[in-house]
């Protein structure tokens, strides 16, 4: 299960004025492994407490995702075959 689903079953109980501790033995008890951490139930519990509305996480700043295309892939097919010691570092310059 993906965790924007568990994070609508949260929302779903915290309408129902369900508390943390139950909603986290009910999930427990029915997702079993799968299910989200305690920390996080909790997390998200309070997050529609205080009155968030959206299931999606936020944005976390950091590295960008780089796409990757064929054109990228052959390229540094390319540059390995031609200097197989080549190092990433090395890649990124001659790209």
């Amino acid at each position: 299960m993906k965790r924007i689903e568990f994070h609508a079953v949260i929302k779903f109980l915290k309408q129902g004025e369900t508390p943390h501790i139950i909603m986290e033995q009910k999930m427990s008890s029915f997702y079993g492994d799968s299910c989200l951490g305690k920390s996080m139930i909790y997390k998200w519990h309070s997050l529609f407490k205080q009155g968030r509305d959206s299931i999606e996480e936020d944005q976390r700043s950091g590295r960008s995702i780089e796409a990757t295309s064929s054109e990228i892939v052959e390229k540094v097919e390319k540059l390995v075959f031609e200097d197989p010691r080549l190092k990433k570092k090395q890649t990124r310059v001659s790209m």
